[in-house]
């Protein structure tokens, strides 16, 4: 499931890019799968070896092509152990709205993108994590929870105080937002509810399959209650 827009965030053999806060890994994979040359770096040492795993899964299966490459580091995105301007497109995934001092992560991915370079940093919509709120404290207090909401205009605010270039944007997910806010009306961590359980198939089965009806339905969706809001900002 990707958030991000490939066809606004070009990769591809020679771009060097790196994923923050990767996770599980989705993007990184969908970067190494188009040839570009990644590095995914996240806090989660765990995360990050189940990433090495499945890059390696994915050379054995003939799935990276010749010359590309994927490494794993850990750290944190305040200090990034990388040198200014090591990296041609940076994509930061759901990472600001964890991060106390998100100003600081937001230079630090100024300092390691190369001038002239791209960066797509998504955060959470303003409308459907507000519901997820008021919904349920339990969403957003517990340890390693977002500290924050962001308007995008908010976000386009800090972002070019920094000094990045300010271009487009879009929402992504629609389909998903009612499933977070089914989980806090019956309880975020209560994964069992019967009404979670059967809405969390559905996204499954639409991932694993992606019918037409409900990719129209998500493009609908998207612009009204899309869970992400994707923005696109170019280092000058």
């Amino acid at each position: 499931m990707l958030t991000v827009d490939f066809a606004r965030l070009p990769v591809g053999p020679g771009v060097r890019v790196l994923d923050l806060g990767c996770g599980g890994g989705r993007h990184a994979f969908e970067v190494l799968r188009r040839g570009a040359d990644v590095i995914a770096f996240d806090m989660d040492q765990s995360e990050l070896d189940g990433v090495a795993s499945m890059f390696a899964a994915m050379d054995k299966a003939g799935e990276v092509p010749v010359g590309a490459t994927g490494e794993i580091v850990q750290g944190t995105a305040l200090d990034m152990p990388f040198e200014d301007g090591s990296f041609d497109r940076v994509i930061a995934a759901e990472v600001l709205e964890h991060i106390p001092d998100d100003m600081a992560a937001m230079r630090e991915i100024f300092r390691v993108l190369k001038p002239g370079g791209t960066a797509a940093i998504t955060v959470p919509s303003f409308l459907p994590e507000r519901i997820c709120w008021a919904l349920d404290e339990d969403y957003h207090t517990a340890p390693g929870g977002h500290v924050r909401i962001y308007t995008l205009a908010e976000l386009s605010a800090k972002l070019k105080s920094i000094g990045f270039t300010i271009g487009p944007h879009h929402h992504a997910h629609g389909l998903h937002a009612p499933y977070w806010w089914i989980k806090c009306a019956v309880g975020v961590n209560n994964d069992e509810h019967p009404l979670a359980k059967a809405y969390h198939e559905l996204l499954v089965w639409d991932i694993m399959k992606r019918p037409a009806a409900t990719r129209i339905a998500e493009s609908l969706l998207n612009p009204l209650i899309g869970k992400s809001v994707v923005l696109y900002v170019r280092k000058p």
